[in-house]
């Protein structure tokens, strides 16, 4: 298995996931993270994703040949903890996983590892 390290996500990654997510309230949002570099800085939105208040799932067959890192999605209540299924998910796609709650502000998310220990991700300026 392939693994990078990763020393944060870059401010522009972070500020389209928080618009992103804002923009698709109620429902939830969903995508993988790429790193170039040690920086999280592309949000890959895959084709056919289905999205509602309650979920959302992405068609994971329609992923590409780069490397992705991580998952990340919404939750349109304040909550980041992953849920059950978010564990599952985690455990499927690399080890950095973002979770983003109401209000979708720069404080109301969360990065966990693949077995939903949060981990510290800085915001980077890059």
């Amino acid at each position: 298995m392939f693994h990078q390290r990763i020393r944060g996500i870059a401010r522009d990654a972070l500020q389209f996931l928080l618009e992103v997510s804002k923009s698709t309230h109620p429902s939830e949002f969903a995508g993988l993270l790429r790193a170039e570099g040690g920086v999280i800085t592309d949000i890959i939105i895959l084709p056919g994703t289905r999205s509602s208040s309650a979920s959302a799932v992405m068609q994971l067959h329609m992923m590409p040949l780069s490397r992705c890192i991580g998952s990340v999605h919404s939750h349109p209540s304040s909550d980041t903890h992953p849920s059950k299924e978010d564990l599952i998910m985690f455990g499927r796609k690399g080890d950095y996983h973002i979770i983003v709650a109401y209000p979708y502000d720069e404080n109301s998310w969360t990065c966990y590892d693949a077995s939903g220990h949060m981990r510290n991700l800085p915001v980077l300026d890059v």
